[in-house]
């Protein structure tokens, strides 16, 4: 598929010894739970479940997802004539990079989502042995959410490992560690479903793949284009935009064209502008446990000189 190419240009990276942590303390989503705004966000999740079963009908899907059912109202209606979904086509885009990442990379076991708490990919796509999921979304519709598909037998693969993080914790990297995360590993990092309502929503996202992901590893997802309109002015385009955005955090971002994935895949739909802008980025930056780990090597090797020094005298 074709990629719309982004700068390389990245600032002269600091020496890593002198480099500060990226650590964002603070929830990347501030969800109660007992608004208006929550209830929208509930809405929304359970709009984009129907889509995936809409999909999961079609006499040519894309995908198929056996779960994604038990998540919706009994009294849902559906329109199986419907044609391709952008929605769809996002999911089916990654699926297709997570499979083709864990097989051209034998070392890549750590995949975190940033979820709506509705995803079913950790159930229905076939993960390696020793695979660790990690789960990013709101507390309540993820805990719903794994009752109902429990009582309707969805298992994740044997030998690999689920693990929740909810959105709304304070220290999302501490969460992640303590459950075992580990940011000298490979990672590969899914955003579809969080909700983004803010510029700063985002870039705290963004610090939190900066910050734990190891270099050469990868962020794929969606991005509301409304965002990035509020942010743009007439001297610079969005590919600019995003372009400046994720290099601040160590990251070569490029923009994915639904038309062009869609023709990929044989089928000729065309989207246009869409609300959501599908992107892919790289982490060309150390993660700080990389950077940790090579501060006690370049510590060892100097105390071991310093010995060496002294037995010489």
């Amino acid at each position: 598929m074709k990629l719309l190419a982004m700068s390389s240009c990245l600032p002269r990276p600091t020496p890593y010894l002198f480099l500060a942590s990226k650590k964002t303390a603070k929830p990347i989503l501030n969800c109660k739970f007992n608004n208006a705004e929550a209830h929208e966000f509930f809405q929304a999740a359970l709009h984009r479940a129907s889509l995936r079963f809409q999909e999961t009908l079609r006499p040519d899907p894309l995908f198929t997802d056996p779960y994604i059912r038990c998540l919706l109202p009994l009294d849902i209606e559906m329109d199986v004539n419907q044609s391709l979904h952008k929605h769809c086509l996002a999911t089916k885009f990654i699926d297709d990079k997570l499979i083709t990442s864990m097989q051209k990379d034998d070392g890549l076991r750590q995949i975190i989502f940033l979820t709506d708490g509705m995803d079913t990919r950790p159930y229905r796509l076939n993960w390696p042995a020793s695979t660790v999921l990690f789960d990013i979304s709101p507390d309540i519709i993820f805990r719903q959410s794994i009752q109902k598909l429990e009582e309707v037998g969805a298992k994740i693969p044997r030998r690999c490992l689920l693990l929740h993080v909810p959105s709304e914790t304070s220290d999302i990297q501490e969460a992640l560690r303590s459950k075992g995360y580990n940011g000298t590993r490979s990672s590969l990092w899914v955003l579809q479903g969080l909700p983004v309502v803010t510029l700063s929503n985002f870039q705290d996202i963004l610090s939190i793949v900066s910050a734990l992901a190891m270099k050469g590893s990868f962020i794929i997802g969606e991005l509301p284009s409304w965002l990035v309109k509020t942010e743009t002015d007439t001297k610079s385009t969005t590919a600019e935009w995003m372009d400046k955005l994720f290099v601040s955090h160590g990251l070569k971002v490029e923009i994915v064209e639904r038309d062009e994935v869609a023709r990929d895949l044989g089928n000729e739909s065309s989207f246009g502008d869409c609300e959501m802008i599908l992107f892919a980025a790289e982490q060309l930056q150390f993660s700080d446990d990389q950077m940790e780990l090579w501060r006690r090597e370049f510590q060892r090797i100097e105390e071991e000189g310093d010995e060496d020094g002294f037995e010489e005298l």
